[in-house]
């Protein structure tokens, strides 16, 4: 049985199972019509699996926004098993692609993808850049979590970008939570110590916690999150018990930059990648992986409450292949 075949058995199980793989279908459009195909169109040129062949699909995958490392590294072991299984022609070469890509994900150390619930209360701050969709990305979570039977509290300590405070308001008037906040310019850590207090009194299981957009080439705003990274900790032990980077997919490679600077100034734990139906380089997931070592626990699929889905591997080859992965099951 092709890889193909086997992950269309392991993905379409449950009703819900079906509904959640239909949304990174969905949500992957762009990329699968991108990506895709070319691919396609380069099987179709190039009926033997030769070395021009792999030339021009590492200029596909580069454009994927895969990464340059992650795409070597996936020519290499094409390469290999082609020659280990003496393949000639490219008959099911996409399948091999894509079984290719989800142990890439999932080789080395086992990156967990599921929130570090405590049993008490759990503290998620959310970091990132202005314009990623951050504030959208707290709200989602946060119905999420309440769906789940969480009771869930915000923190609005993006106290400096005009208007964010309301935002989060709106958001919590909308999913239907407490939003603790202070008036606008005040200093997020007492902003984060006043949320703390309130959320150990009413008992909540979750709190997340918005921060500024701090962008990655002003220091003082780097050296604010490690002020409120320390406050969260000495109030809650352990907190926060997950620091989540909101990053946009349609950015590319400068999300890479981005991650790479949170991480240098907090300890990012997760990744939460947004718009990914919003760009046809929905390959950057590889190369956060891979380049970053930061697991993406979450991706954004659209603009509905519920597009805000945990990240699965599996279902985001099958979104990548989804056309070809049908057809073949089908044979």
């Amino acid at each position: 049985m092709s890889f193909f075949k086997k992950l269309k058995e392991k993905i379409t199980g449950t009703t819900e199972t079906v509904t959640v793989t239909e949304k990174f279908k969905d949500g992957l459009s762009k990329t699968r019509n991108s990506f895709t195909s070319k691919v396609n169109d380069l099987v179709a040129r190039f009926r033997e699996v030769d070395e021009e062949f792999f030339e021009e699909l590492e200029e596909l995958l580069l454009q994927a926004d895969v990464g340059v490392e992650t795409v070597m590294e996936l020519v290499d072991q094409l390469r290999w098993e082609v020659q280990r299984k003496n393949i000639k022609n490219t008959d099911g070469i996409q399948s091999l692609i894509s079984e290719k890509l989800v142990e890439i994900y999932k080789a080395g150390e086992e990156l967990d993808t599921e929130l570090n619930m405590q049993d008490g209360l759990t503290v998620i701050l959310m970091v990132g850049v202005n314009g990623v969709g951050k504030t959208t990305t707290i709200g989602k979570m946060a119905a999420r979590l309440k769906e789940e039977g969480k009771t869930v509290m915000l923190a609005a300590g993006d106290t400096f970008r005009a208007g964010a405070i309301d935002q989060l308001v709106v958001w919590g008037e909308r999913v239907g939570v407490e939003v603790i906040k202070q008036s606008e310019g005040s200093d997020p850590a007492a902003v984060m110590y006043d949320a703390i207090r309130a959320a150990k009194n009413r008992n909540v299981d979750v709190l997340i916690c918005d921060t500024a957009g701090r962008l990655q080439n002003k220091v003082n705003l780097m050296n604010e999150l490690e002020k409120v990274h320390r406050v969260i900790g000495k109030e809650v032990e352990g907190a926060p018990h997950e620091v989540l980077l909101a990053l946009d997919a349609t950015t590319g490679q400068n999300a890479m930059i981005q991650a790479q600077t949170f991480k240098e100034a907090t300890n990012v734990t997760g990744i939460v990648l947004t718009k990914l139906d919003g760009t046809a380089k929905g390959g950057i997931v590889l190369a956060i992986r891979n380049k970053l070592d930061i697991p993406v626990k979450f991706v954004g699929l659209g603009e509905g409450m519920d597009d805000l889905q945990p990240f699965d591997p599996e279902k985001y080859v099958y979104g990548l292949f989804a056309d070809g992965l049908e057809k073949e099951a089908e044979q």
